[in-house]
């Protein structure tokens, strides 16, 4: 297993990194359920599992921890991955190899001492892997096992969805789901976690397919280029359709 080896400065620094790349890349990043997890996060510490479809995924939970919620953030990572962008160890991510059940112990018990205070999160992907989001949810036990251990905290799921929309960036979907007590057995952790990671993905789904972001903050929004809303303009005028529709009948 390989410890974080988190810094202050550092891990401010990439925050920042964070945010200039994901404003930079997404229209608009819509946010739902924040409050309610920072009032969770003053309470105690939070076991975070969310769904991973995407190389951003990492980048984003860096993003919420620092910038979203502000609190102290750690997240479990492949130690092949580690390895090979080792600078994450720096920002709080620690390494477990997913294929040794040895290693896989060791990084529970790592865990469950992570969570040992308020503000203080540490985010599992529990699918061990990026997978589809057309695919349904398949999750590993370790978040479940590590929910079981570390008695203080309490299982947060988070949904998370990339997508293009109006818009000519993609947007960034978040919602936060509430935080609960883990269940008392890997088992049933497995299936409290796969049902409210369930039930966040559809409430993402639904917003999206309705075209209905009411229930979730903006906490970023691209502004359209001028420029190129005066260029759509200038082409609608230099090229009409006049003369091009023909009469039906």
């Amino acid at each position: 297993m390989i410890p974080a080896a988190k810094g202050r400065l550092f891990s401010a620094w990439f925050a920042r990194h964070a945010r200039g790349r994901i404003t930079s890349t997404f229209g608009r990043v819509l946010v739902r359920g924040r409050a309610e997890a920072g009032d969770a996060l003053a309470e105690g510490p939070i076991l975070g599992v969310l769904n991973h479809s995407t190389w951003w995924d990492a980048l984003v939970i860096l993003w919420l921890s620092e910038v979203v919620l502000g609190v102290d953030g750690y997240a479990l990572m492949d130690a092949k991955n580690l390895r090979r962008l080792p600078f994450f160890a720096r920002v709080g991510a620690f390494g477990v190899d997913l294929d040794d059940h040895g290693d896989g112990a060791r990084g529970i018990r790592y865990a469950v001492r992570l969570l040992d205070a308020p503000r203080r999160a540490v985010w599992v992907f529990p699918e061990g892997r990026e997978r589809s989001p057309f695919e349904p949810l398949e999750l590993q036990p370790g978040a479940a096992a590590i929910a079981r251990i570390a008695r203080r905290a309490k299982v947060m799921p988070v949904g998370l969805r990339y997508v293009f929309g109006e818009g000519e960036r993609p947007d960034l979907w978040v919602s936060f789901g509430p935080a609960e007590a883990g269940a008392r057995t890997v088992e049933e952790g497995l299936t409290q976690q796969r049902r409210a990671l369930e039930i966040e993905l559809a409430r993402i789904d639904r917003a999206i397919a309705a075209r209905d972001a009411s229930g979730f903050a903006a906490v970023h929004a691209h502004a359209p280029s001028d420029l190129g809303r005066l260029a759509e303009r200038l082409l609608a005028r230099l090229f009409p359709l006049r003369g091009l529709e023909q009469k039906s009948g």
